[in-house]
């Protein structure tokens, strides 16, 4: 058996032991954005991978390079990860967009809470990094409460931060994490009108 075949069968076995379905399928582009959300437990990091190799759907995700060294570096990078050097003094942003150029094939996964800790609001560094990439978003979610994961819709943003937001309100306004008190309001903050700086943007794509 493969490793995908593999993945597939824990994928499966983890989501059925848990009661857990995945809705839809493999996103109809090869490079997006891929929003994971709500974030509020230590949890959504197995029931992500879970969803995600139970349809044999790969994907990235970037975590500041010190967490690659050491025994540990071939297993994150086994499940997706990308080793980023914060001590750049690139601009976040522009180091995510360029990982889009360098792939035919790049779905990058992003936790806008940034922590699964209580988050005031959604860090803004997804939405900067699609637009900067010129890649869509998905929305891509983990509903406790139906015991429910998948990707929904799928938008390209536009001009108009805010009316992207609120599609994106739309979308998540009845979806439920571990930790409904946790969740984050989507909203975009002072930095709504420019692109975020290191700081915010590369707590935006930490992983799950």
């Amino acid at each position: 058996m493969t490793s995908k075949g593999i993945k597939r069968v824990i994928g499966r076995a983890w989501l059925k032991a848990f009661g857990w379905r995945v809705e839809g399928g493999h996103p109809n582009v090869p490079r997006a954005v891929l929003l994971a959300a709500p974030h509020t437990s230590n949890w959504d990091l197995t029931f992500t991978l879970a969803c995600a190799w139970a349809i044999d759907l790969d994907f990235r995700w970037v975590g500041k390079h010190t967490l690659f060294e050491g025994p540990l570096g071939g297993f994150m990078r086994a499940v997706g990860g990308v080793a980023v050097d914060r001590r750049s003094r690139e601009n976040a942003v522009d180091r995510m967009a360029a990982l889009f150029a360098d792939h035919e094939e790049f779905l990058l996964i992003i936790a806008p809470e940034g922590t699964r800790k209580s988050a005031k609001r959604w860090k803004t560094g997804f939405y900067w990094i699609a637009r900067a990439a010129n890649v869509p978003i998905i929305m891509g979610y983990l509903d406790y409460e139906n015991k429910v994961g998948g990707m929904g819709d799928l938008f390209w943003p536009s001009k108009d931060p805010e009316g992207d937001l609120g599609k994106i309100r739309n979308f998540y306004g009845s979806i439920k994490g571990k930790y409904p008190s946790k969740q984050g309001e989507i909203a975009f903050g002072n930095d709504r009108n420019s692109v975020p700086d290191t700081d915010d943007s590369s707590e935006a794509v930490a992983p799950l």
